[in-house]
């Protein structure tokens, strides 16, 4: 399963959304801070919007927010969103779509392989990548601090 530019870019958008909860973000500051053209956010966000994950507010102020909570949603959520169900080969997600599934012995792994991955991806809400990357900050903060009193030192 390779997930497309346009998975990626909703996640990103998702998880920028999800850093200020309640907060109206202009379109072009949403695609200036997760690097992805305008015009193509565009498109994302009204897919999100119409699965309800963000709500569009118009004319002056206007912009996008996020509108499920951010501890409830997850990678494969948004994934599903944006290009269905989660899915290492057709067969796995549509048996009929394949006139070889019932005598076909890889069938049984890419089921499992894709209940697996989509398991993963369910596991991780934004809540999660959030507090994760929060660790990350300050790991990095102590790593830059711990190099300049070391630089220091010599």
């Amino acid at each position: 399963m390779m997930i497309s530019r346009e998975t990626d870019y909703a996640v990103r958008c998702v998880l920028h959304l999800a850093r200020t909860p309640g907060r109206i973000i202009m379109i072009s500051e949403i695609a200036r801070a997760c690097e992805v053209p305008r015009s193509f956010l565009a498109k994302i966000l009204q897919r999100l919007a119409r699965a309800g994950v963000v709500r569009s507010h118009r004319g002056a102020g206007g912009g996008f927010q996020l509108v499920r909570d951010a501890g409830e949603l997850s990678l494969r959520d948004v994934v599903e969103i944006m290009q269905g169900p989660v899915a290492l080969n057709t067969c796995a997600v549509a048996k009929d779509r394949c006139s070889r599934s019932g005598e076909c012995i890889v069938h049984p792994v890419w089921v499992r392989a894709s209940a697996d991955v989509g398991k993963l991806l369910g596991t991780y809400t934004f809540q999660r990548l959030l507090r994760e990357e929060k660790k990350t900050d300050k790991r990095s903060k102590e790593v830059e601090t711990g190099a300049l009193s070391g630089a220091s030192q010599d």
